[in-house]
């Protein structure tokens, strides 16, 4: 039964652990993670715009990458919706992160050029079974099109997992929504929220993403309409953290609008969900506050 018609009828690894590539993390001082590793059935899943990589200091991606790669350790996600990553910066993450991860996605312009929405995932914990990409266009099958009013590519890279300790199946996309038009990014969650009502009803979804959107507007209403999907910040059982701005521009976090989002469909129960404000002596990993959840799927 697709969910068109399920719609219609109910409308720590620490930095102790040698990280090679990662250059400057030697040293690091530990900060306890927000949600770690998870046990049992529970999945870890996280929102993050990596920043693409510049060699613009202070924040330049030799500068960031020890934070980064402490970071995500410490954390050990499941699974990682990235944004803005680069090929060669993927690369250096995947390098950083344990033997365990893989990732799928392609750049925006097609094969390797451009900016990704690629996702990370733990294979001790979820087994890929098949991955697609689509453009947020009128010709969303034809890699780097553009539509709407957006002068540059945007896209969504999603995978059909298996989660290897329940056996449950599901689906997770990561996007990438345009900056500057307004039209650009109504037309690309109305994209979305087709594509996700075409799905197989029985597949729990995760969508995650930097929507370039506060959750006040158009787009976010589109997604969720009719609880078509939830936001994973209103449905936990227990925030962690302030309601952060995320984008935080390399500034002390503080409290504001929320443009990068982690939705779930109602398969989906959130235990908890945080907005991250890690930093390492006053370097932050990226300009954004990774959104993460902790999730059992039903």
């Amino acid at each position: 039964m697709s969910r068109i018609g399920k719609f219609a009828l109910g409308a720590t690894l620490t930095a102790s652990v040698a990280l090679t590539g990662a250059p400057g993390l030697a040293g690091a001082t530990a900060q306890g993670p927000l949600i770690g590793p998870p046990d049992g059935e529970k999945l870890h899943v996280m929102s993050y715009n990596l920043r693409y990589a510049s060699d613009q200091s202070p924040n330049s991606w030799d500068e960031r990458r020890p934070a980064m790669a402490q970071l995500l350790n410490d954390e050990r996600p499941s699974l990682i919706g990235t944004q803005e990553g680069l090929h060669d910066q993927l690369t250096d993450v995947q390098a950083d992160l344990p033997d365990s991860y893989e990732w799928i996605g392609v750049g925006r312009e097609g094969g390797e050029d451009g900016e990704y929405s690629a996702i990370f995932y733990d294979t001790t914990r979820l087994e890929m079974l098949s991955e697609e990409n689509f453009w947020l266009s009128d010709t969303p099958d034809v890699p780097g099109s553009t539509s709407w009013g957006n002068e540059l590519p945007r896209m969504v890279t999603w995978g059909k997992f298996k989660d290897t300790v329940t056996g449950t199946e599901f689906v997770a996309m990561n996007t990438h929504f345009d900056h500057k038009s307004e039209n650009a990014r109504l037309r690309s969650a109305e994209l979305i929220r087709d594509r996700v009502a075409e799905l197989d009803a029985n597949l729990p979804v995760v969508l995650t993403g930097d929507f370039n959107a506060n959750t006040s507007s158009e787009p976010y209403s589109i997604l969720t309409a009719e609880d078509a999907l939830l936001d994973s910040w209103n449905t936990a059982g227990e925030q962690l953290t302030p309601e952060y701005a995320t984008f935080g521009g390399y500034e002390e976090p503080a409290e504001g609008d929320r443009i990068d989002w982690l939705l779930t469909d109602d398969q989906v129960a959130v235990e908890q969900v945080g907005i991250n404000p890690f930093e390492h002596e006053g370097q932050y990993p990226s300009d954004h506050l990774p959104v993460q959840t902790l999730v059992t799927l039903n």
